[in-house]
């Protein structure tokens, strides 16, 4: 029995997994902010620079909606109703976009953003794994597309 207790957590877990993702899009969002909003370069703060600020906002998009959807996620879950095809999507897709928005505020860190001093390289690297346990983001689209 141990197996199928195992399998019927699952959902649980990934939706654990992309929660944590969401959490990591936040900080990493709030660390570049304020990073952004102190860096100079050309005289003035990054911040000030159009495509700094499309770029936040583009991360902050992703975030929101991944936060929406985990919401969402979460209900389901609370009501019995959260299924193995939707828990599968929301994981794959959580996590893609947790490396997306990590990967471009590193990017606005520039060379600061690789040195492990600062806490956006560790959510950089932390960020790689989500897309593998809990069952790899390619396996998590086979899943849901057995039910479509």
């Amino acid at each position: 029995m141990g197996f199928i207790q195992m399998m019927q957590e699952l959902p649980r877990e990934r939706l654990i997994i992309a929660l944590t993702g969401v959490g990591a899009m936040k900080l990493a969002i709030n660390l570049t902010l304020d990073y952004v909003k102190g860096r100079e370069a050309f005289g003035k703060p990054i911040w000030k620079f159009q495509n700094t600020r499309f770029k936040m906002a583009e991360c902050y998009a992703d975030y929101l909606a991944a936060s929406t959807m985990c919401d969402a996620a979460v209900d389901a879950m609370l009501e019995g109703k959260l299924t193995v095809p939707q828990a599968s999507l929301i994981k794959y897709w959580v996590t893609q976009k947790q490396c997306d928005v990590i990967d471009e505020c590193v990017q606005l860190f520039g060379g600061y953003g690789y040195m492990t001093e600062y806490p956006i390289a560790r959510l950089y690297a932390d960020a790689r794994v989500q897309k593998i346990y809990g069952g790899t983001n390619e396996i998590m689209k086979e899943l849901a597309s057995r039910f479509m």
